[in-house]
């Protein structure tokens, strides 16, 4: 019989590869829909536009639904925009793109940092949304470790998501939120900045811009020092 530990293990893996299945809307026609894309994604887009105005090839890691690379890739014609994701959620990224119609946004990719396949292509810029609570932290370490594999020279690197700081959470609501991720599965939680920015200096990336977001997320944004 499997020990207590193997299946705590086993149960805490399940959970967070639960947690990255994005969830669908009803009905077998229905694209997914995750209303905190409809929120976030026009503060996201205002940081976006700044920092990515000089940009050509993004690849955003874990598209989820799909919603913000079809917003973001209309809003910034001069981006070709390419979507990625674990396997399960790659219909329902294909269904926004599909219905947009977009020329600029390629066909989704699959992407677990898990398997360690990144693609081969080099990127000038990198998003991801609400992801690094959802990973473990060696996942998100292994994350940030791939980033000198995919990336150009002069790379920017943008994160949205909530964060910790020096320690601490930054709100009441993000202590709640925290603890209902660690509830879920121990391994997701909300990360500490700080550490989160140790990985980046380690893959050459230096912090040029730290956006305050509404309902207490921030924007990272950092930039390969080639």
């Amino acid at each position: 019989m499997p020990s207590e530990w193997t299946k705590h293990r086993t149960a805490d893996a399940a959970a967070l590869a639960a947690a990255r299945r994005v969830v669908h809307t009803r009905g077998m026609n229905a694209k997914p829909s995750a209303p905190a894309c409809e929120r976030n994604r026009d503060p996201i887009l205002a940081v976006l536009r700044a920092h990515f105005a000089d940009r050509r090839d993004v690849l955003e890691i874990g598209s989820g639904t799909g919603q913000h690379a079809v917003h973001f890739a209309a809003a910034m014609p001069q981006l070709v925009w390419q979507t990625s994701d674990v396997a399960d959620n790659l219909p329902g990224i294909r269904a926004w793109l599909a219905d947009a119609k977009l020329p600029n946004t390629p066909p989704p990719i699959e992407l677990d940092v898990d398997a360690n396949d990144w693609p081969a292509k080099r990127y000038d810029a990198i998003f991801s949304a609400n992801t690094l609570h959802i990973m473990s932290w060696p996942q998100v370490e292994r994350l940030f470790g791939a980033l000198g594999r995919i990336t150009t020279d002069d790379a920017k690197l943008a994160i949205y998501g909530p964060f910790n700081y020096d320690g601490a959470h930054t709100s009441a609501s993000n202590a709640a939120f925290d603890a209902s991720l660690r509830q879920r599965a121990p391994a997701m939680g909300i990360r500490d900045m700080e550490a989160v920015d140790a990985l980046a200096r380690a893959a050459g990336f230096a912090l040029i811009d730290d956006v305050p977001m509404p309902a207490n997320n921030r924007t990272l944004i950092w930039q390969r020092q080639g």
